[in-house]
């Protein structure tokens, strides 16, 4: 039988909050002890007040009651004390423990399983599920055994004292848990109603305030607000509904566990059964003493219940996170490459065995000190291929190799020395600019932090930062998207791999950032093997082959001028790169020869060839955009 998921998740701590559980049984059951001495009190009491027979008071016996309820008081202090430590120690460990499972899956799995999700997910999964895990472990596990230890005791003790009275203590709380039952009838329907109506009304709350700007653009202002007046109007009137479903059940359940009926219940039947004689006036003490005791922690297991749930979701999650599969690493892991020569072999791709593959059997050699341009109309499988290299996942069939090992069969460390990438969305961690840049080489020495920095055209904004390289990203470090791109590229840089993946490195930069991170990108790719996403045909007019790719397959491969004189499809996708990016008028399409020195150092150089980067193509049947343009202007 499989284990629950809360069951799974709690199972570390599983130890200490049974003994936590024990302590609360014994803390709960020792509370009442104090409650039964004034019932025996009573009873040592009362025939001395009212003169009948038997009436001297048993003093000793009077003391002993006494000194028996101290002790009492004393072990529910220590025993609450002890119960609440160790719940919440448990509490703590579970709450590290998770987290580092969590960090620990979250670093084997694929790069892919982040590109399909966001932050939000991950920030949910590691901090809010096991957040919603704290209140359950630390504080409703014990509320929920009180609640259950405290009715049971006193209705076994109200048993023994008047079997008849004790059943008509428990009328309260049999119509209680009768109203409770009405009220939940549904609710695991409801809850996910419920759940899903929140999440819509989240939605477009932030779709209305993210995108105001847009919407008072557009003129959209009143069809956005109808959109989120109609979502909150659904979800009250849900809300409404479930409250009419459930209000017959929560009025009996609120009239049955009120003390007062209780009390009168109690009084009732005992003076009854008191004239009757079927108890006497001493008896009668317990069940006005304890009685109201018995309603009291229905409420309280009601609040436990909801968290429950709260908390058996989120273990699921949590549950769901440590199921992904982890990326393969070998038991034995390959000797180095010696060399960059990068091979697919009939590679293909699918993102799931139910989907349909994305890229299908690609042959590509990538040769030591070269550039290899991926081009291609949107949705054709260009970073898809590319974001294999680097391992975001590993191919459904096919293989890839560097110097013809196997990605497979190189650990991540292996791969990531051999590997590096510059992509389109930049990554930096909320932490200090020099951790960032020296991500891969935590060790590296400040001065060739600084000489990266440097290499990168980013060195001179981190000296106006506050701390300099110690600033922190997002606090007080708050960079433009070339500033970022620049950043990433100081990381690889100091990284220093032999093949480098670039996707579209310029597209958050402005003009002005854009030649600096040309610039950048110059030093970085030098001697490099380049594997480079094109999305501008005239910054790869000179790599030493160029692969179009259309709905997952190689479709033309070659240099520029082959291409062109093909007259195929990139010759097709070129004029109409031209079209969209044409030279302006009275600006040179090709830069006269002083120009092109100054061009020459914004290339991504090669050991044998230099790709610009937005410079013109040597063939001259391209346009020349970018930093060759503002130099002849």
């Amino acid at each position: 039988m499989a284990r629950s998921p809360l069951l799974q998740t709690l199972r570390p701590v599983q130890g200490r909050l049974i003994a936590s559980l024990l302590l609360m049984v014994v803390s709960t059951v020792a509370g009442l002890v104090p409650l039964v001495g004034i019932v025996e009190l009573a009873r040592i009491l009362l025939p001395a007040v009212t003169g009948g027979p038997g009436s001297a008071v048993d003093a000793d016996r009077a003391w002993v009651v006494v000194w028996v309820s101290v002790a009492a008081l004393l072990v529910r202090l220590a025993t609450v004390l002890g119960s609440s430590w160790l719940s919440h120690v448990a509490d703590l460990d579970l709450s590290i423990h998770l987290r580092r499972l969590l960090v620990a899956r979250l670093g084997r799995v694929p790069l892919a399983w982040f590109t399909e999700r966001n932050s939000g997910t991950v920030k949910k999964a590691v901090q809010d599920d096991v957040a919603a895990l704290h209140h359950l472990v630390a504080h409703s596990v014990m509320e929920l055994t009180a609640a259950i230890t405290l009715p049971t005791v006193v209705a076994v003790y109200l048993c023994v004292v008047s079997p008849p009275l004790a059943l008509v203590t428990l009328v309260p709380l049999a119509l209680g848990l009768i109203g409770f039952r009405i009220t939940m009838r549904g609710a695991g329907a409801l809850y996910r109603d419920y759940d899903a109506g929140l999440a819509e009304l989240a939605a477009a709350t932030v779709e209305n305030s993210g995108g105001i700007a847009e919407i008072k653009t557009f003129g959209a202002t009143g069809q956005a607000h109808r959109r989120l007046a109609e979502v909150a109007t659904r979800f009250g009137g849900f809300n409404r509904a479930w409250m009419r479903h459930s209000a017959l059940g929560m009025l009996l359940m609120e009239l049955a566990l009120t003390p007062a009926l209780t009390l009168v219940l109690v009084l009732g039947g005992g003076v009854w059964m008191l004239r009757a004689g079927w108890l006497t006036g001493p008896d009668l003490v317990p069940f006005l003493v304890l009685g109201l005791a018995m309603t009291a922690p229905v409420t309280v297991a009601g609040y436990a219940a909801r968290e429950l749930r709260e908390a058996t979701e989120a273990a699921r999650r949590i549950q769901r996170l440590l199921a992904e599969p982890e990326l393969p690493e070998p038991a034995l892991p390959a000797a180095a490459p010696t060399s960059a020569r990068v091979e697919l072999e009939a590679v293909s791709f699918a993102y799931s065995p139910t989907n349909a593959a994305v890229l299908h059997d690609i042959d590509l050699v990538l040769e030591p000190g070269t550039v290899t341009a991926l081009v291609g109309h949107s949705g054709s499988g260009k970073s898809t291929l590319a974001k294999l290299l680097p391992r975001f996942a590993d191919p459904t069939a096919g293989r890839i190799t560097i110097d013809g090992v196997d990605l497979r069969e190189l650990t991540s460390a292996q791969l990531y020395e051999q590997v590096s990438f510059v992509f389109q969305d930049t990554g930096l961690l909320r932490t200090s600019i020099r951790d960032n840049i020296r991500l891969a080489h935590p060790q590296a020495a400040n001065e060739d932090v600084r000489r990266a920095a440097a290499a990168a055209q980013i060195a001179d904004r981190i000296d106006e930062l506050p701390r300099g390289y110690e600033s922190v990203v997002g606090e007080d470090a708050q960079l433009s998207g070339g500033e970022r791109q620049r950043v990433a590229i100081a990381r690889a840089l100091l990284s220093d791999t032999p093949i480098l993946v670039l996707d579209e490195a310029t597209a958050a930069a402005d003009p002005e950032s854009e030649a600096l991170v040309q610039r950048a990108l110059s030093r970085l790719v030098a001697g490099r093997t380049l594997l480079v996403i094109a999305h501008r045909l005239s910054t790869v007019t000179a790599a030493d082959q160029i692969v179009l790719l259309d709905a997952g397959r190689v479709a033309e491969r070659g240099t520029h001028e082959e291409l062109l004189a093909r007259g195929g499809r990139y010759a097709r996708l070129w004029a109409a790169d031209q079209r969209a990016h044409p030279a302006p008028v009275g600006r040179a399409v090709r830069p006269p020869a002083a120009e092109r020195v100054e061009t020459n150092t914004v290339v991504m150089s090669t050991g044998r060839n230099r790709v610009g980067l937005d410079t013109p193509s040597p063939s001259g049947s391209g346009g020349s955009t970018g930093d060759g343009e503002e130099e002849s202007a």
